[in-house]
């Protein structure tokens, strides 16, 4: 029997938020009828992680719909699993970076109205964690290269800078007048809002249902399984 995947969402009290973690988690069903797909978020929504966990038997792999390491992904998803003690659990890598995330973020931009030349503001949430912003970086970078080159800054709605504001200045002040604001959220929600309303131009939807995120939810859970299919194998190497 395959693993269950437990698709891990941040939550929010944006009333649009579990309707878009719900349309995804439909998509990610469509494409893999016969597996269990349930949902649980790190807080404000039910339901909460250590509920959904308490439903499940057998094993599980809890995929992140979180976009890069952080607190969360590092912390608080690893205690759950390991208070889950019924559970034998694997924790799969956040969704981003990777390329079909960047054509998620590609394809929200054509949508909201960006032309080719007008740079990007890749606007997160925002961490203390450095890796955190490691990989909203290289996910900026995959972005400029999906665009042909042109400049795209990674900014933050909280616990790092630069804000939208600031990455809007500083693109100004390098002659790029044209700018566009890239949602770099899963689902609607406060900071998703307060980066949008900071663009000076077009700004993109969250990543919501897009058909690529739902592919890569299932590549973070095949990936997951993959590598403790290996590790299982040296540990019978080793015995």
């Amino acid at each position: 029997m395959q693993p269950t995947l437990v698709a891990v969402a941040h939550g929010s009290r944006d009333p649009r938020a579990p309707h878009a973690v719900e349309a995804l988690l439909d998509r990610v069903r469509e494409l893999r009828p016969r597996l269990d797909v349930r949902l649980g978020h790190i807080e404000l929504n039910r339901p909460l992680l250590g509920d959904a966990l308490r439903e499940v038997s057998g094993s599980a792999v809890l995929v992140p719909l979180l976009l890069g390491r952080g607190h969360h992904v590092k912390r608080d998803l690893p205690a759950s699993a390991a208070r889950a003690a019924h559970l034998r659990t694997r924790i799969a890598a956040p969704l981003g970076p990777h390329p079909l995330l960047v054509e998620a973020l590609y394809d929200r931009l054509l949508e909201a109205g960006w032309t080719p030349g007008a740079a990007v503001v890749l606007a997160a949430a925002g961490s203390r964690d450095p890796d955190s912003a490691a990989d909203t970086r290289r996910t900026a970078a995959l972005l400029s290269e999906r665009l042909g080159g042109i400049a795209v800054v990674a900014a933050y709605a909280s616990a790092a800078g630069p804000t939208v504001p600031d990455a809007v200045r500083a693109l100004a002040a390098r002659g790029h007048h044209r700018v566009a604001v890239a949602s770099y959220f899963t689902a609607p929600g406060r900071f998703a809002t307060q980066c949008a309303a900071a663009a000076p131009g077009p700004a993109a939807a969250p990543l919501g249902a897009h058909p690529a995120l739902a592919r890569l939810v299932l590549r973070r859970y095949d990936a997951a399984l993959a590598a403790s299919v290996a590790e299982e194998r040296r540990e019978l190497a080793t015995a």
